[in-house]
């Protein structure tokens, strides 16, 4: 092998490493921008359905507005206005709760 070949080798070798960079500052800008914010979604959402309890009034994923009556496991059972009706739904519908200042900024 001649010295230029070596020298070829050795230039291919070192640039691999540094063909992964752009890679890696790809897939860093995915996380922060992406993957993080994500993970803080759901662990609050995870929190807000931990913290339900009876009386809070909810929305639902389908947009069903009640008021929480009973807490199961995976389920609970809402009051539904105007008739009253009671349904049971599953925690992992709940999209939201209305906080009582929310209700009083809406009369306002």
């Amino acid at each position: 092998m001649s010295i230029a070949n070596l020298l070829a080798v050795q230039t291919i070798g070192s640039g691999g490493w540094l063909g992964f960079a752009p890679l890696i500052f790809i897939f860093a800008i995915f996380y922060f921008l992406l993957i993080m914010p994500q993970q803080r979604r759901q662990k609050k959402w995870q929190q807000m359905l931990n913290d339900l309890k009876t009386g809070d009034k909810v929305v639902t994923s389908g947009g069903l507005r009640g008021t929480v009556i009973a807490l199961r496991d995976d389920y609970i059972q809402l009051r539904v206005p105007p008739d009253n009706l009671r349904i049971e739904v599953t925690r992992a519908s709940v999209a939201s709760v209305i906080a009582p200042e929310d209700k009083n900024n809406k009369a306002a």
